[in-house]
């Protein structure tokens, strides 16, 4: 099954983190927050964002663009305001990574002067639409596609 990885660069809300975390559980997408953070990564209002996936959650915690660097390799797409293309005009092959930055400042400019590949919105939001592409172009193949009905009764 292809790999989809989800970075986040110095997020600062949690419940933008909480719903990217969301997003990345139910579509099968590995998670990789990278510091510094504008809240503590272990705080109860990061938890409630997040609900009940953070046990199914792949995440990977990072304490520096440096280190995630260090530690991956592969193809970077940045989402950016600045950037140049539309998401849907990118193809993007296995094991992709989509960087984001995070919501006040967006990514770091060194990042974008190599990589201006796709136009963001709100962050949360720009994480669902990339991640939503990018598996629309491989046939959804890690999206949990069934949910579980509670009894009802009239």
């Amino acid at each position: 099954m292809p790999v989809l990885n989800i970075v986040m660069v110095e997020p600062e809300i949690p419940r933008n983190t909480g719903n990217v975390a969301r997003t990345c559980t139910l579509t099968g997408a590995r998670l990789h927050p990278v510091g510094p953070f504008g809240f503590r990564i272990d705080g109860r209002r990061l938890k409630r964002a997040g609900l009940d996936c953070w046990h199914l959650l792949d995440i990977t915690l990072y304490e520096s663009l440096s280190e995630f660097f260090a530690r991956n390799s592969g193809n970077f797409f940045c989402f950016s305001a600045k950037g140049r293309r539309v998401h849907s005009e990118v193809a993007y092959p296995d094991g992709c990574h989509l960087v984001f930055g995070k919501e006040t400042a967006g990514l770091p400019e060194r990042l974008l002067h190599d990589n201006p590949d796709a136009r963001s919105l709100n962050l949360s939001n720009a994480v669902a639409v990339g991640a939503y592409e990018v598996l629309r172009q491989w046939n959804y193949p890690g999206l949990l596609r069934e949910g579980k009905l509670r009894e009802f009764r009239w």
